[in-house]
């Protein structure tokens, strides 16, 4: 098995967060057990995807700052936030609030782009403005500027009783280095590197130069480290489907194999207009999913990973695969294993 020069630093994990719309706070409440139970068994970091009219957590936000009462130790990311649902200004203080009540450990991922079918939903998201919406970097350096602490506005002082600041309150000085950028091609890998955030690379990228999906990602870790002002020590995150499968029962393993079985041709050539690679799941015994990695070039380059929970999996399924990951993924890639009985709670 070839090795890293380096075992793994930060192990984390991303869930989406389903729920049934007939009810909706058991599927949250699912989630929030799960960040728990992460902590519980050692991971570095916890990550909420995003879902907008769909069922899955639509505002990751508000989802962390319940989690940020309910541990004391993980980071809390989002992977990613689309800011074209956002206004910047109001994110930045949604962020620095969570980031304050969490004591410095929340960890933003953003991306651009226009909101997913935006013909049929820009006119409730922007009725008036709906055809000069700017979708895309500038929404992110204005976000930055303002996570930062750079002025919102001309006006600051005492007007009557009332004081006003002219930024973001509250200010979270250690928020902007912890800001990641979610990107797909070589262009955003740049811009994220030269922006001086983190960035996010997920088992989704554009087949620009190749279609060889370990070669593509390697390029964006390289280019976002080449110009970032860290250099090698910029931090990168890989986000991979990882289904390991060494303590899950028969019945288990049929439907992990199953469902990775059912999303394998879209990683056979690249799928639309936008020429997009998808990632094989990763299923199988620890050690096997430690070998695939390690033969990756772009996960030899990195050093953190938030491993991705798949969707539609049952909430026993998730304690099991994430016990798998703490307790023998982890220590294959270089972890040290969790403290013993540390994920013991009955839901």
């Amino acid at each position: 098995m070839p090795l890293p020069s380096e075992p793994l630093r930060k192990l984390g994990f991303l869930t989406i967060g389903l729920f049934d719309g007939a009810d909706p706070r058991s599927g949250h409440e699912s989630t929030l057990e799960i960040i728990e139970l992460g902590e519980r068994l050692g991971f570095d970091s916890a990550w909420v995807r995003h879902r907008h009219l769909q069922y899955g957590i639509s505002s990751p936000v508000a989802v962390l700052a319940a989690a940020s009462q309910r541990t004391s130790r993980i980071e809390l990311g989002t992977a990613v936030i689309p800011l074209g649902w956002e206004n910047p200004l109001r994110l930045a203080e949604d962020l620095a609030t969570v980031d304050i009540l969490s004591g410095g450990r929340l960890n933003p991922g953003v991306s651009v782009g226009p909101p997913m079918h935006y013909e049929q939903v820009k006119h409730a998201l922007y009725p008036d403005t709906a055809d000069a919406e700017d979708f895309g970097h500038d929404r992110v350096a204005r976000l930055l500027d303002l996570v930062r602490g750079e002025p919102a506005t001309a006006f600051s002082g005492t007007e009557g009783f009332e004081v006003f600041s002219d930024r973001v309150q509250p200010h979270s000085p250690g928020l902007g280095g912890r800001m990641w950028y979610g990107g797909g091609s070589l262009r955003s890998a740049r811009w994220a590197g030269e922006h001086g955030m983190n960035f996010l690379t997920s088992s989704v990228v554009k087949a620009e130069e190749s279609e060889d999906f370990a070669e593509i990602q390697l390029s964006h870790v390289r280019a976002f480290r080449a110009h970032h002002p860290d250099g090698a020590r910029a931090r990168v995150s890989q986000g991979l489907v990882v289904i390991p499968t060494d303590s899950a029962t028969a019945d288990q393993r049929a439907k992990y194999e199953a469902y990775a079985r059912q999303r394998r041709p879209r990683t056979a050539e690249p799928q639309g207009p936008a020429r997009l690679m998808f990632a094989p799941d990763l299923v199988g015994t620890s050690n096997e999913i430690a070998e695939r990695l390690y033969s990756q070039a772009a996960f030899r380059e990195i050093d953190e990973v938030a491993f991705a929970l798949p969707f539609t999996f049952e909430h026993d399924d998730y304690v099991q695969i994430l016990t798998d990951i703490a307790t023998r993924l982890g220590p294959a890639l270089g972890r040290p294993a969790p403290a013993a009985n540390a994920g013991d709670r009955p839901r």
